[in-house]
């Protein structure tokens, strides 16, 4: 069996996901690349929560399954388009996080500045217009349009979808999507949440390669 270490990740990556309640039962789905021309993918039909590194599936990057006994994810070509549209990224997760597919039930994305963390980390969060047909070409292309200046999309009526260089990053994402929603539900209950100005938001943007910098591994000087 290939790839054992990234097994062992995207499982307790998988885990993390239905712990946190962003799946349920056999939802959501993972990918990562191994190489540049192969994929590492979970299954369709399994709880997130019990993957185990056998049920993983290694894909190209047509989705043609290379090593695994199971069908990939329905929602496979969802992950290929994010690869062939941001061939930067390293993994793709798509959940359905119950706060931010609230959103996405009332096509309501989170692209007001009023975070100052979503200025300057995950950027804003669409929603796709309309629902796409599940399994269907409708949704990877339905996608398509976000992936050059986002990292994560609400898909209208379905759930949230987040891609980053690692699995990780991806997940972080996800997590972020989910924080961020339920901040602004809290803000909304409240009554009349105060967006950041444009001064402010064009400040904080100016700060983003500085916190990226900051997110790396110290170099030791003598």
């Amino acid at each position: 069996m290939t790839y054992e270490a990234e097994r062992a990740l995207m499982c307790a990556v998988g885990k993390l996901l239905y712990d946190r309640g962003y799946v349920a039962a056999n939802d959501g789905n993972l990918s990562m690349k191994t190489a540049p021309d192969r994929l590492l993918v979970t299954p369709s039909g399994v709880s997130k929560g019990r993957l185990t590194p056998d049920m993983l599936l290694v894909t190209d990057l047509e989705g043609n399954v290379l090593e695994g006994n199971r069908h990939p994810s329905s929602e496979t070509k969802m992950h290929l388009a994010v690869y062939r549209g941001r061939p930067d990224v390293g993994a793709v997760v798509h959940a359905h996080p119950p706060v931010s597919t609230a959103f996405a039930v009332c096509r309501r994305g989170m692209e007001t500045p009023y975070l100052s963390e979503l200025v300057t980390g995950l950027g804003a969060v669409p929603c796709t217009p309309s629902f796409a047909m599940l399994s269907t070409d409708e949704v990877p292309r339905s996608v398509e349009p976000y992936l050059a200046d986002h990292c994560a999309v609400l898909l209208a009526n379905h759930g949230a979808l987040t891609w980053g260089e690692d699995l990780w990053e991806a997940f972080d994402r996800m997590e972020t999507v989910e924080h961020t929603a339920k901040i602004l539900l809290n803000a909304q209950l409240l009554g009349d949440p105060v967006a950041l100005t444009p001064e402010e938001t064009a400040e904080l943007r100016s700060m983003q390669g500085m916190y990226r910098q900051l997110r790396q591994v110290r170099e030791e000087t003598p």
